[in-house]
């Protein structure tokens, strides 16, 4: 059942305003292209026959082929060799291992909105919304700080739920035990404790993750997988993540080194013929491959930096980035009272309209709010 987390007393920043909330999950699986290799004698027709039979050996098949009666010319001898790999991957749907309080608001529709940031989350057509974020802001610090995350779950709620209440703490870990001077390294050792951890918890699933750390008027943006930081610089559109895909050249290299495989299906690029994204946080069927290091990128806040949007692929996959700041801008920059909540739902509307049926979650943060 959906739900929201809030997290009353986290170590990252305080007073917390916390909240996490829904996100999608998509495991499906196809099959490999196979290595044909026939050896053929004379003139054959078109027309074949074949019985096909299992091979003791895993991974290989052994078809023979016979002339079909109306062949007449020739015959046609050969065996059908497919490569040796790994079996296709079926992710399980997760079962909780903690408890988490229900949220405000119904479970398709989830809306939050405090002082510098708004969230709108719409779930799609699955039975519950498995996306999940995290919004966390200290009011009191000399110099305004916050934490905002987007967590897109698949096969099952857990992996999200359990990011979203716990990467916040673990990127502060990392930056006490002295990796404040490199944040990028201390985000990193945060999102791979937090991979860690929840492999110990038994439950099956992942999540993709996009976070971004303010900090001293420094935006820290970083992502594993395929939910997406895109800013308003000046009313351009620029993204600060690139997604994580088994479809990118670097990834799917990566991926094929380490022993794994990557196959189109229906269009889509999956690992292992299972997965369509290639980093996150869980997945331990597919641990080898899909790994929770984290992308980090670290810039300054600057006046002509307006806002930030984070998105999950179900917002990304039907809106461009610059249709995103279009629609954000008008309703949050230069007007007396700013919308961005109304700006959220348009967004999610706009990638409805467009056809999408994925749990859709974005979160737009006003970053001129952090270095008045």
């Amino acid at each position: 059942m959906p739900c929201a987390v809030a997290i009353p007393n986290s170590p990252i920043f305080s007073p917390t305003n916390v909240s996490s909330i829904f996100f999608k999950s998509q495991a499906s699986s196809c099959s490999s292209p196979r290595l044909v290799k026939v050896q053929c004698s004379g003139s054959v027709s078109s027309s074949t026959t074949q019985s096909t039979t299992s091979s003791p050996l895993a991974g290989r098949v052994q078809r023979k082929t016979t002339p079909s009666s109306n062949m007449g010319l020739g015959s046609c001898t050969g065996e059908v060799l497919k490569r040796k790999r790994p079996s296709r991957i079926n992710i399980p749907m997760a079962s909780l291992s903690f408890t988490i309080d229900s949220p405000k608001g119904s479970s398709d529709v989830v809306e939050d909105e405090s002082d510098g940031y708004s969230v709108y989350c719409k779930r799609g057509r699955r039975a519950v919304m498995e996306d999940r974020y995290s919004a966390i802001v200290d009011r009191q610090a000399e110099s305004r700080q916050a934490f905002f995350g987007v967590f897109d779950g698949h096969g099952g709620v857990g992996a999200a739920e359990f990011v979203a209440k716990n990467l916040d703490s673990n990127i502060v870990n990392q930056l006490k035990k002295g990796n404040e001077d490199d944040i990028g390294e201390a985000v990193k050792g945060g999102y791979l404790t937090t991979d860690k951890d929840f492999l110990k918890e038994g439950v099956n699933g992942g999540t993709c993750c996009v976070t971004a750390l303010i900090q001293k008027h420094n935006l820290v943006v970083s992502n594993a997988g395929d939910c997406r930081a895109v800013m308003s610089r000046g009313g351009v559109a620029e993204a600060l993540t690139t997604d994580h895909r088994p479809s990118r050249k670097d990834e799917k290299e990566r991926i094929e080194n380490l022993g794994g495989y990557v196959d189109c299906c229906n269009g889509v690029w999956r690992i292992q013929g299972s997965l369509a994204v290639s980093r996150g946080i869980g997945d331990r069927h597919l641990k080898e491959w899909v790994i929770a290091e984290p992308e980090t990128k670290v810039l300054e806040i600057k006046p002509e930096c307006e806002f930030l949007i984070l998105g999950s692929d179900g917002l990304w996959d039907k809106v461009t980035n610059q249709e995103a700041v279009d629609i954000v801008r008008p309703l949050c920059i230069g007007v007396d009272k700013p919308e961005p909540l109304s700006a959220c739902k348009k967004l999610v509307e706009l990638s409805a309209k467009k056809g999408s049926i994925d749990d859709i979650s974005v979160v737009v943060i006003q970053l001129r709010q952090f270095i008045s």
